[in-house]
């Protein structure tokens, strides 16, 4: 059994344009300076980048840990005047959740998961918005730039030490993109403390899974980390429904001085998922004869592989300052080729398929991020402040068939015996367009400490990219620059140590489309501005046995692509879309043998003011929910420690009815899956785990296409399924 690629890509080429490799090592050179630090001054120690340090519990909410994706002060959930979950990496993987998505839809409050192929099976809703031109995706608080509506890593929780999510605006953070919310996925890190773990797990549909984690030190100043996990599974879809992935990630820190700490990692993801694109509605429903048909050509190929290089430092030259500086490079390859639109013909009685598809993305990111910290005090007050800068290149370069014979192609097949057929021979993909973008930023947060109760939390970033896009075949080009200013501004009352009160102010943007792969009709627009107003409540009772949180919101999006009514071929940025809800989480450890985590999300999104064309006339769809976002949703877990060594879980996750079409008119019904877990604890380092997914065999839709208001198909989730992993330490 391997995990490995079966065959070579053609796309892994040696990455084109950018910054080379000496910028990312001349980068981290500005934060080393001679030291002068004391002795009683407090050291940068692997505590602080470790998981060992972190203190994240494997359950809980977490309102005491430290959080770094809501705020770079290094601040706790109850000092931060906004909406964090904080999903540790082990709560993942003893619930059997073994992809991102899994992790952050199945424990987070109100998120939901569009994953599809095109998006790089990665894209999330929030708060009323959806796709990853929403939802921000980072990987250790380093933004990961969306190429074509598409992010393909990280995939794997086996080296997640954290996930962080904010909810809510975040672009006074991380830029344009994020008027949703944020995940931010923090790996594993080095530790000075020896430790070995490793997993087998076999499953459902010929499903197999290895993984191994190692780390420890290498003298008395440098310590390493070790990861490499491969899942492989002949999936739930005939024919062609196998995928296989391989995720490896070694890190090495330096601890070079008592203040003074260098981390290098290296992180490859490669992944052939199933080249599944949805099942064809019949009548408006999946029919049982066809659930598990895969109507793709019988050559289709999904192939997605990204490197990811980081130098990471980190200074504190007094008790009072703190320097971090990370370099970074991220090159992405992927591919596809297959047929991706299917249709049911009443008139006929077959499965049209259409959109017969070859892309290619070349993508690298290089970049470099500063920031330096400083306590004290003003007008005799405590004060934290922190400012820094941020700036990268992204090259981009796009291959497709869109305007070949075979991008226009269509064909027929029997629902129920067919031959998948070949991709065309003529069809194949050409150079298209290629792209650069520039992006410089520069970024500041201060928190005011008025008293032990009261403490003000303020945040500033302008942000100046700039894209030029060439056209490969025609060779016209153009180049645009935006500028954006996003801020916040909060404040937190604890009127106890365990009670936070807060209220928050925050603006974001988004780009009309993804930002490094603009078009030339849309060149011309302005980036989407937002607005949020957020109060909520934050608490722990019971001596930590209770955590709970509770937050209300609205958020208002300006600036959308809207046509001009009367004019159907006009469009300009008058659209406006709208959510206002309230959220809540609590977890509860009251009984030894009992453990419940719960939340839910509660809200009404909708179109203020958008209008598009259809069949030539101007429609408008104010007051429509928009594409792909549920109004209700919750997760609920229960652990029962019922006998020594022995533990059960299940788990509950709702996510509310959703629409593929503007107009609400192609519906997709809300769904609860039902998951459950029983771990058996064979020895004091080694654990025996049985998993069950999706017990009832609810046949769901993740996501959906629709023509003319009319639902088309849908991209199942996977039906009942079970595993059964076995986990040892040495």
């Amino acid at each position: 059994m391997s995990f490995f690629p079966r065959s070579a890509l053609p796309s892994l080429r040696p990455g084109h344009g950018g910054i080379g490799a000496s910028f990312l090592v001349l980068a981290p050179l500005v934060v080393l300076a001679p030291l002068a630090a004391s002795a009683q001054e407090p050291a940068v120690t692997l505590d602080t980048l470790s998981v060992a340090g972190s203190g994240v519990a494997p359950t809980g909410l977490n309102l005491r840990n430290v959080d770094r994706g809501a705020s770079r002060l290094g601040l706790t959930p109850l000092e931060t005047p906004a909406s964090v979950d904080v999903i540790s990496g082990e709560t993942a993987r003893r619930r059997g959740q073994n992809t991102v998505a899994e992790a952050v839809t199945e424990n987070a409050t109100g998120i939901t998961t569009v994953a599809a192929p095109g998006n790089g099976n990665g894209a999330f809703t929030a708060r009323g918005f959806a796709g990853p031109n929403s939802i921000q995706q980072l990987y250790d608080g380093t933004r990961l730039y969306v190429g074509a509506g598409t992010v393909t890593f990280p995939f794997d929780t086996w080296n997640v030490e954290r996930i962080e999510v904010l909810r809510g605006p975040a672009s006074v953070l991380y830029g344009d993109g994020a008027i949703g919310g944020v995940v931010n996925v923090v790996t594993k890190k080095p530790v000075f403390t020896p430790l070995n773990e490793a997993r087998a797990a076999v499953g459902s549909d010929g499903l197999a899974r290895l993984a191994l984690d190692s780390g420890g030190p290498i003298g008395e100043a440098l310590a390493y980390r070790f990861n490499i996990s491969g899942n492989r599974s002949g999936g739930w879809m005939q024919p062609d429904g196998d995928f296989r992935n391989l995720a490896v990630s070694g890190a090495l820190t330096l601890q070079a001085a008592p203040d003074l700490a260098f981390t290098l990692s290296h992180d490859l993801g490669y992944q052939e998922p199933a080249r599944y694109w949805g099942t064809p509605l019949v009548n408006g429903r999946i029919l049982d004869s066809i659930r598990f048909n895969n109507y793709n050509v019988r050559d289709a190929k999904i192939f997605w592989t990204d490197n990811w290089t980081q130098l990471k430092t980190e200074w504190s030259p007094s008790a009072d300052i703190t320097v971090r500086n990370t370099a970074y490079r991220l090159q992405s390859r992927r591919q596809w080729l297959d047929v991706e639109q299917y249709a049911f013909n009443r008139s006929t009685g077959r499965i049209d398929r259409s959109d017969y598809l070859e892309i290619y993305h070349q993508q690298e990111q290089v970049g470099n991020r500063l920031d330096a910290t400083v306590r004290g005090t003003v007008f005799g007050f405590r004060n934290e402040f922190l400012a820094g800068f941020d700036v990268n290149h992204i090259a981009f370069r796009h291959t497709n068939n869109f305007s070949s014979e075979g991008g226009g192609l269509t064909t027929s097949v029997d629902p129920l015996t067919y031959d998948p057929g070949l991709f065309p021979a003529n069809g194949r993909a050409t150079p298209a367009y290629a792209t650069s973008t520039n992006q410089a930023s520069v970024f500041a947060e201060n928190r005011l400490i008025l008293s032990d109760q009261v403490s003000l939390l303020t945040g500033v970033r302008f942000d100046a990219p700039t894209l030029n896009r060439r056209n490969l075949v025609t060779g016209d080009s153009f180049q645009r620059d935006f500028q954006a200013l996003s801020y916040r501004f909060g404040a937190v009352y604890a009127p106890s140590p365990d009670l936070s009160l807060y209220a928050q102010y925050a603006t974001a943007t988004d780009p009309v489309g993804s930002l490094i792969t603009l078009s030339q009709s849309l060149a011309n627009f302005r980036l989407s501005t937002g607005e949020q107003v957020e109060v909520g409540a934050k608490g722990i009772a019971f001596g930590g046995l209770a955590e709970w949180t509770l937050a209300g919101y609205r958020i208002v999006k300006d600036n959308l692509v809207s046509t001009v009514p009367g004019q159907p071929t006009v469009s300009t940025q008058v659209g406006r879309q709208s959510s206002h809800g309230v959220e809540a989480a609590v977890s509860l450890h009251l009984f030894d043998a009992w453990r419940v985590d719960a939340n839910v999300a509660l809200l009404h999104a909708q179109y203020d003011d958008f209008n598009q064309t259809v069949a030539g006339a101007v429609v408008s769809y104010a007051g429509r929910q928009p594409i792909d976002v549920p109004e209700r949703v919750a997760n609920l877990w229960v652990n029962w420690a019922f006998a020594p060594a022995w533990e059960a879980r299940i788990g509950v996750q709702y996510v509310g009815e959703t629409f593929s079409d503007f107009g609400n008119t192609a519906r997709r019904p809300d769904y609860a899956l039902l998951n459950a877990g029983l771990d058996y604890q064979v020895g004091p380092a080694s654990r025996l785990s049985l998993r069950a997914y999706n017990i009832a065999d609810t046949v769901y839709a993740i996501s959906g296409n629709a023509v003319n208001g009319v639902g088309t198909n849908w991209l199942l989730g996977r039906p009942r399924s079970f595993e059964v992993a076995y986990n040892v330490s040495f």
